[in-house]
């Protein structure tokens, strides 16, 4: 019986479906272990083969796989959606921030909030920042 060598599943690990090409991660995701269960199961001893139980094994190994990427993208999103909450919440309110220098201070109100490539920045006086370069906030101010 013979055995695949590795090196054909690794370079299909390089390319993707589009023709472009990607580096090969750390870790394996759902497809490395599909690819894996099946040459692993096309290559056993048909007289010695897997138990049952080593199968039920590596299926839950699969399902928590599957649970896992999938939490993985909703703690993304909800990340992202309390980004824009917290943006959208300083509309109005001044603020005092960090330019990128890291040096030099700049204050006034937030009058917007743009979204940047999915990230939200607050926009004060025409020019946008990042959430990160907030240093301070305090309450709007009332004109009388």
């Amino acid at each position: 019986m013979t055995i695949p060598d590795i090196s054909s599943y690794t370079s299909d690990l390089a390319s993707t479906s589009d023709g472009s090409t990607r580096v090969p991660g750390k870790t394996l995701n759902q497809n490395d272990f599909l690819k894996l269960l099946v040459t692993q199961m096309t290559s056993q001893d048909p007289m010695n083969p897997q138990t049952d139980t080593e199968m039920a094994a590596q299926m839950a190994q699969f399902t928590s796989l599957s649970q896992t990427s999938t939490m993985s993208g909703n703690i993304t999103s909800l990340l992202g959606s309390q980004q824009v909450s917290e943006a959208s919440g300083l509309i109005g309110k001044s603020v005092n921030l960090l330019e990128a220098d890291g040096q030099t201070t700049t204050s006034g109100t937030v009058s917007s909030v743009q979204i940047n490539s999915g990230v939200p920045a607050i926009v004060v006086g025409g020019v946008s920042y990042d959430l990160s370069q907030v240093t301070s906030i305090n309450p709007a101010q009332t004109t009388p």
